[in-house]
C-alpha cells in the first residue's frame, strides 16, 4: 500500500513539471515585456519629446488595458481553456510587437501607445489564466511560495529587458538625452531622432518571431485544466462583489500594482532628471531587489512567516522606503556605497537607492495577495482572478498621478508621495481586509 501511495505521488509530481515549466515561461515573457517599460518611458520621453506626465502615458496605454480587457478575456478563457487561452493571448502580443515597426518608423507616440495597449492585452489573458493555476497547483498555505518562484523568474526577466534594451538600442548613444538633443538644431534633431528610432524595428521583430513560436509550443504543451472545487454551501453566495476578501484585495492590488511601477518605471525618469547617464537600465536595480524579496519568500514563507505576516511587513517596510525617497540626499550616494558599490555597479544617489529598494519592501505582496483573495470562493474562482488582475489597472493609473504631481511640482522627486497612501492600504488589508468574509 505504501509503495502504491509513493508510486502515485511521485507520479503526480513528474506530470506537474511540464505545466510548471511552462507557466514558468509564461512568467518570464509578462516580466520581460513588462519591464522594459522602464527603459521605454525615459527613451520615448527624449524620442518624443515629452514631459514627465506625457511620458508615463506608456504605463497607461499598458496597464489600462488589464481593466479593459479582463473580463472579455475571462469569457474568451471560459470557452477556449486555459491552453488555447494563453495561445491566443500569446498570438495578440505578437501582433502588437509588430505595431512597433510603424511606430518607430513614424516616431509617433499615439502609435507607441497602440502597441503598448496590445502587449497589455494578450499578457492580461496569460496573467487571468497562471495565477489561479499556480495557486490551486499545490496547498493552499504554501501558494505564496509557488508565486514567489515565478516571480523570481518574472522579475529576473526584468532584471535583463533593461539590460537588452540598452545593449541593443542604447549602444554607443551615451549622450541620447533631453539637455543633448536640446541643444541640435532642427535637422540635426530630426536626423539624430530618425537614427535612433529606427534602433527599435530589429528587437521588435525578434521579439515577434519568438511570441509566434511560443504559440505553437503552448498548443502543442498539453496544459491540462485545473478543477475548480465547490464552496462550502453554508458560505454560497449569488455573486463575487458578495466576497469582501476578493474586493479589497483588487483594491489592495491596485495600490501594490501602482507603487510597483512607480519603483521600476519612474526610476529611469528620476535618474534622466538627476542627469545620471545609465538611467535606462535603472530599473534593473529596482528588479534584483525584487528578486531578492521573492527568494526571503520562497525560504520563508510559511516556514517562518505567515501569507498575512509577509504582506504587513511589506507595507511597513514600502512605507519607509517612501520616506526614504523623499527625505535622503539627492547628492549623497553613501546608501549605494554600502548596497552594491563594491561590485563595480555604478552607484547612484541615496534618494535613487531607496526608490531601488521599493522592490525589495513590496516584492511579497503580489503573492500574498493573490491566495489571501481567493480562499474560499470555490465556483467564483475565475470571477476573483479576473477582478484581481483587473486590480492591475493601478499601473495605470496610479504612475499619472505621479508624473501629474512631478510636472506641477517641477520635481520628480515630490512624485513619490503618491506611494505612501497606497502602502497604508496594504496595510489596512494585511491587518483587516483580508479577513473579512462579509460586509456588514
Amino acid at each position: 500500500m505504501e509503495t502504491a501511495v509513493l508510486q502515485q505521488s511521485e507520479s503526480r509530481t513528474r506530470s506537474s513539471l511540464l505545466p510548471m515549466a511552462i507557466i514558468g515561461m509564461l512568467f518570464f515573457i509578462f516580466g520581460f515585456v513588462t519591464w522594459l517599460n522602464g527603459s521605454l518611458i525615459p527613451f520615448l520621453k527624449v524620442l518624443c519629446e515629452l514631459n514627465e506626465f506625457q511620458a508615463l502615458f506608456v504605463t497607461f496605454a499598458f496597464y489600462i488595458a488589464y481593466t479593459v480587457m479582463a473580463l472579455p478575456m475571462s469569457y474568451i478563457l471560459r470557452r477556449t481553456g486555459y491552453r488555447d487561452g494563453m495561445a491566443i493571448g500569446l498570438g495578440i502580443m505578437g501582433v502588437a510587437s509588430l505595431i512597433f515597426i510603424p511606430a518607430a518608423q513614424t516616431g509617433s507616440y499615439p502609435v507607441f501607445l497602440l502597441a503598448l495597449f496590445g502587449l497589455g492585452a494578450g499578457l492580461t489573458i496569460l496573467q487571468t489564466a497562471s495565477n489561479p493555476y499556480v495557486v490551486k497547483v499545490g496547498p493552499p498555505e504554501s501558494a505564496a511560495t509557488r508565486i514567489a518562484v515565478m516571480g523570481i523568474i518574472n522579475k529576473g526577466a526584468g532584471v535583463l529587458a533593461p539590460i537588452v534594451f540598452t545593449a541593443l538600442v542604447l549602444s554607443g548613444l551615451a549622450d541620447f538625452n533631453t539637455e543633448a538633443i536640446s541643444q541640435l538644431d532642427d535637422a540635426e534633431r530630426a536626423a539624430r531622432l530618425e537614427e535612433v528610432s529606427n534602433r527599435l524595428i530589429m528587437p521588435y521583430i525578434y521579439m515577434a518571431a519568438l511570441l509566434f513560436l511560443l504559440v505553437g509550443l503552448v498548443k502543442l504543451s498539453g496544459l491540462p485544466d485545473i478543477e475548480e472545487e465547490a464552496s462550502d454551501k453554508s458560505e454560497e453566495k449569488s455573486g463575487i462583489l458578495q466576497y469582501p476578501q476578493v474586493v479589497l484585495g483588487a483594491l489592495a492590488l491596485f495600490a501594490y500594482v501602482g507603487v510597483e511601477v512607480i519603483a521600476g518605471d519612474t526610476i529611469g525618469l528620476y535618474g534622466e532628471r538627476l542627469g545620471l547617464a545609465n538611467y535606462a537600465s535603472l530599473t534593473s536595480y529596482t528588479m534584483v531587489f525584487m528578486v531578492i524579496g521573492y527568494l526571503i519568500g520562497v525560504f520563508g514563507i510559511p516556514r517562518f512567516i505567515s501569507q498575512q505576516q509577509a504582506l504587513l511587513g511589506s507595507a511597513i517596510a514600502g512605507s519607509l522606503c517612501v520616506f526614504g525617497a523623499l527625505y535622503g540626499s539627492a547628492e549623497s550616494t553613501a546608501i549605494a556605497d554600502v548596497l552594491w558599490g563594491w561590485t563595480g555597479v555604478p552607484v547612484v544617489p541615496n534618494t535613487v537607492a531607496f526608490v531601488a529598494l521599493m522592490g525589495l519592501a513590496h516584492a511579497l505582496v503580489w503573492p500574498a495577495i493573490w491566495p489571501l483573495a481567493l480562499e474560499g470562493l470555490g465556483r467564483f474562482t475565475a470571477q476573483g482572478s479576473a477582478l484581481l488582475i483587473m486590480g492591475i489597472a493601478g499601473g495605470a493609473i496610479i504612475p499619472l498621478a505621479f508624473g501629474k504631481l512631478a510636472h506641477v511640482a517641477e520635481s520628480t522627486q515630490v512624485g513619490y508621495w503618491v506611494a505612501l497612501p497606497c502602502y497604508l492600504f496594504i496595510l489596512f488589508y494585511a491587518l483587516k481586509g483580508h479577513k473579512m468574509r462579509s460586509w456588514s
